[in-house]
């Protein structure tokens, strides 16, 4: 099947099937060995994906809860922070 000719101007890019599968093997291993890991089974990537997006969900969901209470459009370090704290995962560092 022809493309037309606007379609012929830019190029198809490869788009991974969700954004999750952006996190590669080397950056789950690399994130492992930082914990204390030594070893990684091949079946923990899937399995630490998942846990990654459950996670991520539940801060960003919590962030922009933040930023529509401050009556803000764009989310801001502070409004990650707090999330952060509200899961129990306190950051120092990033002036609070």
């Amino acid at each position: 099947m022809a493309r037309r000719r606007d379609e012929l101007r830019f190029p198809l890019r490869r788009v991974p099937r969700t954004n999750i599968m952006g996190i590669t093997k080397p950056a789950i291993r690399r994130l492992a060995q930082r914990g204390g890991v030594k070893r990684t089974s091949r079946t923990i990537y899937e399995e630490m994906r998942g846990a990654l997006k459950i996670f991520l969900q539940d801060v960003v969901r919590d962030a922009a809860l933040y930023t529509q209470h401050g009556y803000r459009s764009t989310v801001t370090s502070l409004d990650i922070l707090y999330a952060l704290k509200r899961s129990g995962r306190t950051l120092y560092g990033f002036g609070l």
